[in-house]
């Protein structure tokens, strides 16, 4: 099989919705949820060009008054594509989003932005949709990626580095202690089984018949197998499950997390699954690098300093990390299968004669499964 030597497409929001519109649409929205004396203006609303997979964000300024003076607040909203768009995930839950962050924030001391107000009516602007908080920081930027140079991290100096890496691991562990009986309603409506097993059939099985329908995938076929001959035999209590656990997902300050985004991806399952999510996208962004004639970032973010860092400061000792690692290389093959066709649909691109051409990390599949992927990393 033959993989494109270059960038993976930007994974990003194919947006019909009229952004001039807004202002006056969500200043009409909280003239709804303020007091009627309240009067809001929206101001400086823009959408950051930088980062995003998916839900779109929107970054505005809002006044209003209150309680004889006027208030200031730096706001998000968070709004799912409309499904004309052909948006990445089968389902964007708004409320169940809504309600993880609040209970992050109630149950740990990871920082989270403080989420407003939680709207799912969809004719306010298409789509039901979350305000929270701004959060003030630099974020490693997604596009052009952060290994490609010319920004805050990959000019920072190797302490620097460490310190951001060694904070994130520890974003984590902290994450990971707690109290999961609070997240239950993440498994709501879910089959028997494992709570691996349940993320398993929901988030790969279930998400690749979605997004194949009748295109399959030889080498994602290949990989579903590979995954199940060598199922983990334990996969240890599960925990509260960030599910898009990377650095692009989180707002920095000094080289410390000060906010933890993206949560729609949650669930509950083993604590590899986010160790390894995080490791294997920047793996697979410094292999990118590489193949395009850049340094990357060899020293930064390496499996067995990661692993090493959580195990430190959990007691845990990770278990099956080549699995995880595949396991997290196959989710988002299903992914960059769906943005493949996505490009068709858009008459961006045409169908290849090898569907798996579409995978644009197929060749270090490929190695993960011949066992060769990690050696030296």
């Amino acid at each position: 099989m033959s993989t494109p030597e270059e960038a993976p497409p930007t994974v990003g929001v194919k947006s019909s919705r009229d952004l001039a519109a807004l202002p006056d649409t969500l200043e009409r929205w909280l003239a709804s949820r303020l007091p009627d004396s309240a009067n809001p203006r929206v101001t400086e609303l823009s959408v950051p060009s930088g980062t995003g997979m998916s839900t779109e964000t929107v970054v505005f300024e809002a006044e209003w008054h209150e309680e004889g003076a006027t208030r200031r607040e730096g706001l998000v909203a968070r709004i799912p594509p409309d499904p004309a768009d052909m948006p990445i995930f089968p389902v964007y839950d708004i409320p169940k989003q809504f309600r993880v962050m609040s209970m992050v924030r109630e149950l740990t001391d990871v920082p989270v932005p403080e989420p407003l107000w939680s709207e799912e009516d969809p004719g306010i602007v298409g789509q039901p949709f979350m305000i929270m908080r701004r959060v003030v920081g630099e974020v490693p930027p997604d596009n052009p990626l952060y290994l490609f140079g010319d920004n805050w991290l990959f000019d920072a100096s190797e302490g620097e580095q460490r310190k951001l890496q060694e904070r994130t691991v520890d974003i984590l562990a902290r994450l990971h202690a707690a109290p999961v009986q609070g997240f239950a309603f993440l498994q709501d409506g879910a089959d028997g089984g494992t709570a691996l097993r349940r993320l398993y059939q929901k988030e790969v099985l279930d998400y690749y018949a979605w997004v194949a329908k009748d295109v399959r995938s030889p080498l994602l076929e290949r990989s579903l197998k590979w995954l199940e001959e060598r199922w983990p035999v334990d996969e240890g209590e599960p925990v509260l499950s960030w599910g898009d656990a990377r650095i692009g997902n989180m707002i920095y300050r000094d080289f410390e997390p000060v906010a933890v985004l993206d949560w729609e991806m949650a669930s509950v399952g083993p604590r590899e699954v986010d160790l390894a999510w995080c490791q294997f996208f920047h793996e697979f962004f410094h292999g990118v690098a590489l193949k395009l004639g850049m340094p990357g970032m060899p020293s930064f973010m390496r499996r067995d300093d990661v692993v090493a860092s959580y195990e430190k400061l959990t007691g845990h000792t990770c278990r099956d990390m080549d699995w995880y690692g595949l396991f997290a290389a196959t989710r988002f093959a299903i992914n960059a299968l769906r943005v493949g066709l996505r490009s068709i649909h858009f008459g961006q691109s045409t169908m290849p004669d090898d569907v798996d051409q579409l995978l644009f990390h197929g060749a270090d599949m490929e190695a993960m499964m011949a066992g060769t992927y990690w050696e030296g990393r």
